[in-house]
């Protein structure tokens, strides 16, 4: 008990004290892998948690699942945001051209290694999270446009990136057993495709519509609306599970057929989702902290270094700035946008799953890579938030903001 004890204290001595400590770029995901590196190193340490099980799997999806549906349903204005064209560009050519770069860069790095798991690879380190530089897209002294195309970008990225992944896991598998073709693993992922397409827009639209008619003729009351919102990406996950479907891409439809459904209920209506999202969220941190004591305690390759060096700064920010070439941002701008891009709990998310899934020493290769990765992407993308904040403000003569003000949501911007 005081084991759980020590690690409860841990958001609430972040929540006391975060303001400070965003001045450091210290996030609450960072302090949650600094507890879980303290408290899981060492031959005797106070947590072991056995990754390798399906309790972990099917927590880290049920986690995933409440992320994708609160990132579906964050958008504003149309389907892709306020700039529909701008974020097509980066969910259609620059997402795309991130993976083949991902992909070309493994090959180069781990000759070895198999295309399949390549592209596992790929598809773990290239999805973004904005939780760790959240300070970063709340500064007010970042335009608002850019802000704004991040977080429809960073919504969308993760489940443009979710069927990919798991297409590229079965056929990891069907090569390693030689037993299925690469294209019969394809027809056969299919049809759990189409059941999480399906389940996901009949619980999503459904329980929105249903919500928004309770909510209109009075029958229900703020704190039960929004418990009855937190259902619907576990019902969806759950249903499509069961029926032999993909859970977090059920939740992910759900979460964009709610938003269409739901514009009559209050914006707070998925405040509980939100704050159930990031809670569960730092409970993922937390099993990054044992997976880094568990696969870098005999230190790493030089490889993986460099692959995810690769990864971080070059395989996104080159697409970015291609794909958004003769369009109205100006290059400075292409360049924030590319190279805003940390790595966090989606690859978190899908480098536990990989690892899970795969055999030895196929998994250890994804999940070292995933850790250094996402090790890399905290120190760089950590770094950068203060110089740059910094530098978009003398550019347009905004003082930094008063240390109370930096983090609260900032409001919209004529």
């Amino acid at each position: 008990m005081l084991a759980l004890a020590a690690l409860v204290l841990i958001p609430l001595a972040w929540g006391l004290v975060a303001g400070r400590l965003a001045r450091w770029s210290v996030t609450a995901p960072i302090a949650m892998v600094a507890a879980g590196v303290a408290l899981t190193a060492g031959s005797d340490p106070l947590y072991r948690l056995d990754l390798d099980t399906a309790a972990i799997e099917h927590f880290v999806e049920v986690v995933l699942a409440v992320v994708l549906f609160v990132d579906a349903t964050e958008v504003e204005g149309g389907f892709f945001g306020k700039e529909p064209k701008i974020t097509a560009r980066l969910l259609l050519i620059a997402l795309p051209l991130s993976l083949v770069l991902a992909v070309a860069f493994g090959a180069l790095t781990f000759p070895h290694a198999h295309f399949w798991i390549l592209a596992v690879i790929a598809t773990v380190v290239m999805p973004t999270d904005l939780a760790p530089v959240v300070a970063l897209v709340r500064d007010r002294r970042i335009p608002s446009r850019l802000r704004d195309l991040l977080n429809v970008e960073s919504g969308f990225n993760d489940g443009f990136v979710a069927p990919l992944f798991l297409f590229a896991v079965a056929a990891a598998h069907a090569t390693a057993d030689e037993s299925t073709p690469d294209v019969e693993a394809l027809i056969e992922a299919v049809p759990a495709f189409l059941i999480a397409i399906g389940a996901g827009a009949a619980i999503g639209f459904g329980g929105g519509w249903l919500i928004t008619r309770a909510y209109s003729a009075g029958w229900t009351e703020p704190p039960a609306l929004r418990i009855a919102v937190l259902t619907l990406p576990l019902l969806s996950y759950l249903v499509a599970v069961g029926l032999k479907g993909n859970g977090f891409v059920a939740a992910f439809v759900a979460g964009l057929l709610f938003r269409r459904a739901a514009r009559l209920l209050p914006h707070d209506a998925v405040r509980l989702v939100e704050d159930a999202g990031v809670l569960l969220g730092l409970l993922v941190w937390f099993l990054f902290g044992q997976l880094i004591t568990q696969t870098l305690d005999d230190g790493t390759d030089w490889a993986i270094v460099v692959f995810a060096v690769l990864a971080v700064v070059v395989a996104r920010t080159v697409p970015v700035v291609l794909s958004l070439a003769r369009t109205n941002i100006e290059r400075a701008d292409r360049l924030f946008l590319g190279w805003v891009s940390p790595r966090g709990l989606a690859s978190i998310a899908f480098g536990l799953l990989a690892y899970i899934e795969l055999d030895p020493p196929d998994n250890e290769l994804v999940g070292e890579v995933m850790v250094v990765t996402v090790l890399v992407s905290v120190l760089v993308h950590g770094a950068s938030v203060v110089p740059l904040a910094t530098w978009y403000g003398s550019r347009r003569g905004i003082p930094a903001p008063e240390l109370r003000e930096a983090h609260r949501t900032p409001p919209p911007e004529g």
